[in-house]
């Protein structure tokens, strides 16, 4: 029987060899998430652990394969020494083993399923092929699940295209273990060459190609960090790229160099990448932004940043709490069930928390909103709402506020509304707006804290550091309190931040609190603020093409500097 067909039962598991790609995690095929998502065991490198251990499930044994400080450092020799990083890997009983290859059998013959992950693709890792090898003859069932081979997919993101019409040769060099007949064969071609190196020894094998064979003026980009928000690009030749590392006081590594990616070919053309870079030139790349916000709330927005390019850095300066005396809540649910209210209007996601959790403590659910009309005063809320199962019947056609809403509210008709009242579920902090603009409306409302704000603790040191020394590249306010509460708990961002603001009357606070405000959303929407956010970045970036100045951060420049202010 073949060793990738045996039965996975109480005597034999199973053993995923998977691809975890270059970097980013989107990477990840979906047959990838599918098995992380039930392993029983997760055996992987350091370089590749944040970027699977997101999809694996709670419970999962964790071991890093610690290559770094392994005694075998030549690749093909050998395989990496073990390092248990999760306290879960003792409860499971794994065996005590020196290296990978003998764990992820022991593990399966235990009858459990592990999953084996490896940076880019398993087919191009000397390690996986050798515990392949080792599950084959050992009679223990595995599949690989192929990922993005560093080699291909860094070059895609640095805009570099490794074949073109004409279709060009490419051939792939490990720097690291290339013999000098590889070395002759690739300076013999004229085709493209994409070499797998460290950023310290790019030089040496530039070296090599040109004693090969290879013109002196070739081109050459050197990427390092690919696919990841902290990647980074140089263009040079053959003969130059030694210099132009020199002039941009590129340092050596004290780890011994990073892993880099450099294609050679005339079709790598400096003009091509200006062209092709489409991940480098995102409009907030790299950019750490920090989003005053619980994990929660910032998910849509954290995820609008990354699309961007930015590194969004969630901290939650409000934390929310039930009502002290909850009573006043307990009723109005109760008149919610028994006919009391025509309509209820939700403010916030938290006042649909804060309902819903009162449902489920009643052993209601969504039915009990049947023959009431739901408002909602936003987007998100409304999105909060329909995954309650709830469909609201009125959200603001304009500006998504409280006065937005009451512009399309219907005034209170004796005729066509049998009941006269509104149940208002809000936060202990709320304005007044909303419900003096129904009670002009002629609507009588049952105004009812359903959760109190209070500011949350302060994040660690490190972050209050990173925040008051210029840490951060850019900070969105989306409400005047996150203003008070973010100065309050963690300190006034640094000078050099760009601060952004959701509209005038948080501007206002973050200007009364001596901050400079640099974007003002058009619309008091969060999406409408990031988006504001990227035109900025992209105004400021042609600016620095346009001047001959490098492309940097605003956390990159002299701290103190001062910053003009631009407002979108």
């Amino acid at each position: 029987m073949s060793p990738t067909t045996l039965p996975a039962g109480p005597e034999h598991g199973h053993v995923t060899f998977l691809g975890a790609g270059p970097g980013d995690p989107g990477l990840l095929t979906l047959r990838a998430v599918e098995a992380l998502a039930s392993a029983d065991v997760l055996v992987a490198g350091h370089e590749v652990l944040d970027v699977v251990r997101t999809h694996a499930r709670s419970g999962v044994a964790v071991v890093n394969t610690d290559s770094e400080s392994s005694s075998d450092p030549v690749p093909g020799t050998g395989t990496p020494q073990l390092k248990v990083v999760d306290g879960a890997s003792t409860a499971v009983g794994l065996p005590v083993v020196r290296d990978a290859a003998h764990l992820v059998m022991e593990a399966a013959r235990g009858g459990r399923r592990v999953v084996r992950a490896v940076s880019g693709d398993p087919g191009l890792d000397t390690y996986a092929a050798e515990e392949m090898l080792a599950c084959a003859r050992a009679g223990v069932p595995f599949e690989v699940v192929p990922g993005v081979a560093a080699a291909v997919g860094v070059p895609a993101y640095a805009g570099v295209p490794l074949r073109d019409a004409q279709g060009a040769d490419v051939r792939f060099v490990d720097a690291r273990t290339a013999s000098d007949r590889c070395w002759t064969e690739v300076g013999a071609s004229d085709g493209t060459v994409v070499v797998s190196t460290s950023l310290d020894s790019v030089g040496a094998a530039a070296g090599e190609l040109v004693a090969a064979g290879r013109k002196p003026d070739t081109p050459i980009t050197v990427t390092v960090a690919g696919t990841t928000t902290r990647q980074r690009t140089w263009t040079a030749t053959l003969g130059t790229i030694a210099q132009t590392f020199k002039q941009g006081k590129v340092l050596p590594s004290p780890d011994g160099g990073r892993s880099v990616i450099a294609v050679v070919g005339e079709r790598s053309a400096a003009a091509q990448r200006e062209q092709l870079s489409w991940f480098e030139s995102k409009p907030l790349f790299g950019w750490k932004v920090l989003v005053p916000r619980t994990k929660e709330q910032a998910a849509s927005l954290s995820d609008q940043l990354r699309s961007y390019g930015a590194v969004p850095h969630e901290v939650p300066t409000i934390a929310v709490e039930p009502p002290r005396t909850p009573q006043q809540m307990e009723r109005a649910v109760k008149g919610l069930v028994t006919g009391r209210y025509e309509w209820i209007a939700f403010t916030s996601v938290n006042a649909v928390k804060a309902v819903r959790e009162k449902f489920e403590e009643y052993g209601l659910d969504a039915r009990a909103f049947a023959g009431i009309k739901v408002a909602a005063v936003g987007e998100q809320t409304a999105k909060a709402l329909v995954a309650f199962g709830v469909k609201p019947d009125l959200v603001p056609s304009g500006e998504q506020s409280a006065a937005g809403l009451l512009e399309d509210w219907p005034p209170y008709d004796p005729v066509f509304d049998p009941i006269d009242r509104v149940f208002l579920p809000r936060a202990d902090i709320a304005t007044e707006t909303l419900v003096a603009g129904l009670i002009e409306l002629g609507w009588e409302v049952d105004d009812v804290t359903a959760y109190r704000t209070v500011r949350a603790s302060p994040p660690p040191a490190e972050t209050r550091e990173a925040i008051k020394g210029g840490g951060f590249d850019a900070v969105l306010f989306t409400s005047s309190s996150t203003v008070r509460n973010l100065v309050g708990i963690a300190g006034k961002p640094h000078n050099v931040t760009v601060i952004a603001c959701i509209g005038p009357a948080t501007a206002k606070t973050a200007e009364e609190h001596g901050l400079r405000v640099d974007v003002m959303a058009p619309e008091p929407s969060v999406h409408k603020l990031a988006e504001a956010l990227a035109d900025f970045g992209v105004k400021r970036r042609a600016a620095a093409v346009e001047a001959g100045d490098p492309v940097t951060r605003p956390s990159e420049r002299r701290p103190g500097a001062r910053r003009r202010r631009t407002t979108t």
